[in-house]
């Protein structure tokens, strides 16, 4: 095999292995087997285990002609067959196989030399690499066999990495909805019963006591506010800004600027010198700063708040009331804390929290990069 396709293949691998997205994995898949196969079209297909492709991926055709083409193939004929058996194909003439039959349209163009190349996980076929028509109007040769096959080799592990990144995400997202749920239980929903109560308080005095009935209806008016004000901070966090796209001092701005307008609590914020973190422990490091935000708006009582984020330190300083970090009562109430210990011993960072009655409370957080 020639040592520039030895070449083409690493620089392929190495492209793929940086993809995290199924889809993006997939078209980057097809797009190099018809670079390496110096094929006219390719495919990829992984079957939905009920007869039909789940993904049906093509590259080499243009967008008009996958339109004229109508619905995806189902997994029948010489597509299926690759996917019935972990052992390649190569023939020079695929109307000529007697497995050659079922989905044709009218739209899709005449094929002759064909190339099938399973995509095996773990003993499994997982998919399936399909070439055809060569460009210089020849036959695949073994040669161009043996290539696909290293190809599929190193697909399947990408395609397995791709799906348990996708799957880590999502149970991240059930994560942070069951966490948010919480809050708004802790938070809003409790001020949403105050609300009830004072209500239904104003209704029995207003014609007993005009006066004392204005007080409720007063405290009626500032409870659904501050609801309101909860509620928005809430609509913020389950629509982040993206951190692999802006990065998180941008990201951390941005939500510190939303909570001064949403609470109109001073917010003090300074960033500097922050490294390029990976995604997955740059969501870590907010949340954190997040939840130690939320806990400083909510309980503190303070006049002051920081935050600092130097380097792979962050530092979140409230000068409020203070508690006793081991208390368990604490600990029963402030779930927020071990949320944040649990974050930081994921991604292998350090959490101190220092607090003193009447004196405030220090969040460190110490990233180990």
């Amino acid at each position: 095999m020639e040592r520039t396709a030895f070449r083409t293949l690493s620089d392929v691998v190495l492209a793929i292995a940086a993809e995290h997205e199924v889809d993006s994995v997939l078209q980057r898949i097809v797009d190099s087997a018809r670079e390496l196969g110096r094929a006219r079209y390719a495919a990829l297909g992984i079957p939905d285990g009920e007869g039909a492709f789940a993904r049906f991926i093509t590259s080499g055709m243009s967008d008009e002609l996958i339109e004229a083409m109508g619905p995806l193939p189902r997994t029948h004929g010489m597509l299926g067959a690759m996917l019935d058996s972990p052992e390649p194909h190569l023939t020079d003439d695929i109307t000529a196989d007697p497995r050659f039959r079922g989905w044709w349209p009218r739209a899709h163009p005449q094929m002759r030399s064909f190339l099938g190349v399973p995509i095996v996980s773990r003993g499994e076929v997982i998919g399936a690499i399909y070439l055809t028509v060569k460009e210089d109007g020849s036959h695949f040769d073994d040669e161009d066999q043996s290539l696909i096959q290293l190809l599929a080799a190193h697909a399947a592990i990408a395609i397995e990495n791709a799906r348990l990144h996708e799957r880590s995400r999502e149970l991240s997202i059930v994560e942070e909805r069951n966490r948010l749920a919480r809050e708004l239980h802790d938070s809003v929903t409790q001020r949403l019963f105050g609300v009830k109560l004072a209500a239904e308080s104003a209704h029995t005095l207003l014609d007993r006591d005009p006066s004392k009935a204005g007080v409720e209806l007063k405290r009626v008016s500032d409870l659904a506010r501050e609801a309101m004000e909860e509620l928005r901070a809430v609509v913020f966090e389950l629509r982040p800004a993206s951190l692999e796209a802006e990065g998180l001092a941008t990201v951390l701005r941005k939500h510190v600027e939303v909570l001064r307008r949403v609470t109109g609590q001073e917010v003090d914020l300074k960033v500097c010198e922050v490294p390029r973190l990976s995604p997955e422990c740059a969501t870590q490091v907010l949340r954190i700063a997040q939840e130690a935000l939320g806990n400083a708006l909510r309980h503190a009582d303070a006049t002051r708040i920081e935050v600092r984020l130097r380097g792979t330190t962050l530092t979140v300083v409230d000068d409020g009331v203070g508690f006793d970090p081991s208390g368990p009562e604490v600990r029963g109430q402030r779930l927020g804390l071990t949320s944040m210990e649990e974050r930081a011993t994921e991604m292998g960072a350090s959490l101190t929290v220092r607090s003193e009655r009447g004196i405030g409370t220090t969040v460190t957080l110490e990233l180990a990069l």
